[in-house]
């Protein structure tokens, strides 16, 4: 199975609506913050 561009762009600009962030990069530090990465 394969994922266009498209589609990649159009979810990764969706995460900050869902997340309730203003940015992808304040969705990066809310999924830190609440354990979902690791960071080595």
């Amino acid at each position: 199975m394969e994922v266009g561009a498209a589609t990649v762009k159009s979810h990764v600009a969706a995460v900050p609506a869902k997340t309730g962030t203003r940015d992808r990069t304040q969705a990066v530090i809310a999924a830190y913050e609440a354990g979902f990465l690791n960071v080595r």
